[in-house]
């Protein structure tokens, strides 16, 4: 067994032997606690005939955990002064290959036909980088990759929001485009000593599991998101103002409008917050017609 990368000691060896200082801008903290990754490696559920997709790898702390369960491991990074670092971090694990890119312009997809051939399954394991964690889980899932599962890490509050039920103040359309396309659970807290340098916020551990199929089927996936997040531009407003508020000429129109809720049996005065995926597919699909 190799020295783990994960331990404060090892980081700041590694990060004195590169000169490396942390960039801002990228969200950079790196995790220096082996038993956390042992345990978000336990819950992407990896073994030999799994391939990993890393997203951020830093200087190949998690990356080295997935080495060690999973048959093969791409990382996505973004930062080049990092390239050098990893390939010597990871040198004892002939299973890994570096991506230099952006995960966000990278064609994922292509990848994991080219990396992954032969492996039964593909799960992203990743400590995200916390400003963009909406977009990158948004863009993996739109593209509807072969993928079957993400362990991710991010900021606590986004993931209380993409784990949130109907009727609580974090449900909103996050959680709605988010659960759309998987069943979400945060499956553990994290506290911030385990990261150099400290973050200022909490952060949690999601899994999301693709569904196979969406759990309402609608007309129209984009005019649905698009109902979603109109539902919500004023939380405190009723469903029927927030619609109004969003809609095309919606001011004008609030007969259409309340006839379209009439036949998705929704009360015009219930928020946004208290309907459920199902409802909102069927809503979608009564104003599809005058608004899609």
């Amino acid at each position: 067994m190799h020295k783990d990368i994960a331990t404060p000691v090892r980081t700041k060896e590694i990060l004195d032997k590169y000169g490396f200082s942390f960039k801002k801008s990228l969200g950079q903290n790196f995790l220096i606690d082996p038993n956390i990754l042992e345990k978000i490696t336990g819950f992407a559920e990896l073994d030999q005939s799994s391939g990993a997709i890393e997203i951020g790898p830093g200087i190949g702390a998690l990356t080295e955990h997935l080495a060690r369960k999973a048959g093969k491991v791409v990382a996505f990074e973004i930062d080049q002064r990092l390239l050098p670092v990893l390939e010597d971090t990871l040198s004892p694990y002939s299973n890994v290959t570096v991506i230099h890119s952006d995960v966000l312009e990278a064609d994922v997809g292509e990848v994991i036909r080219r990396e992954f051939e032969g492996m039964e399954r593909v799960a992203v394991v990743a400590n995200l980088p916390y400003y963009v964690t909406t977009p990158i889980l948004m863009k993996l899932l739109e593209a509807r990759l072969p993928i079957d599962s993400m362990t991710v890490m991010m900021q606590k509050e986004v993931a209380d929001r993409i784990s949130a039920r109907p009727s609580t103040k974090e449900y909103g359309s996050l959680s709605i485009a988010i659960q759309y396309y998987t069943v979400a659970e945060t499956v553990m807290t994290v506290p911030k000593t385990v990261f150099m340098p400290q973050p200022n916020v909490a952060s949690a551990v999601v899994r999301l599991k693709m569904r196979k199929e969406p759990p309402v089927q609608v007309k129209d996936e984009e005019f649905l998101f698009k109902v979603t997040k109109g539902s919500f531009v004023q939380r405190r407003k009723t469903i029927l103002n927030n619609l109004q508020a969003s809609l095309p000429d919606g001011k004008a129109r609030k007969e259409e409008i309340l006839a379209a809720l009439g036949e998705a049996g929704i009360e015009p005065s219930r928020r946004g917050e208290t309907l459920t995926i199902e409802e909102f597919g069927r809503l979608a699909d009564a104003l599809h017609p005058a608004f899609g």
